[in-house]
């Protein structure tokens, strides 16, 4: 199970990259394996600005569909297009290519109250 230490995670199961005020936001390596094949991934909130924790898009899996959730509030300002035609990358490199949002956010000090990668592990039982 990889979960990166130098990223930050929520108890849904995000993750986040800060770099200055832009996240980027994925599902966790954890996420991807218990969802199985991931067949679509829809995020029809870019260019709006949302609070923490509000419904961003959903992803798709053959089994089921999922909320996802925004970590840290902000505006949403991109959506990884490749997305569209390559959804199983979430599967094969969910913090790679499979990255799926990136937020300009509202406060960088919401970050801090995330969840470390010793905390999401013990959530997930590792």
């Amino acid at each position: 199970m990889n979960i990166p230490s130098n990223l930050k995670y929520t108890k849904d199961h995000e993750w986040v990259l800060l770099e200055g005020d832009v996240a980027t936001v994925g599902i966790t390596d954890f996420a991807q394996k218990e969802l199985g094949d991931i067949v679509y991934v829809e995020v029809e909130t870019l260019d709006q600005t949302l609070d923490k924790d509000e419904v961003f898009g959903t992803v798709e899996a053959v089994k089921t569909v999922s909320d996802l959730f925004l970590p840290m509030s902000g505006e949403i300002i991109e959506f990884n297009d490749a997305l569209e035609s390559d959804p199983e990358s979430v599967n094969t490199d969910p913090y790679g290519k499979g990255w799926m949002i990136k937020v300009k956010v509202a406060n960088v000090n919401d970050f801090d109250e995330l969840l470390s990668s010793e905390a999401y592990k013990e959530l997930i039982g590792l």
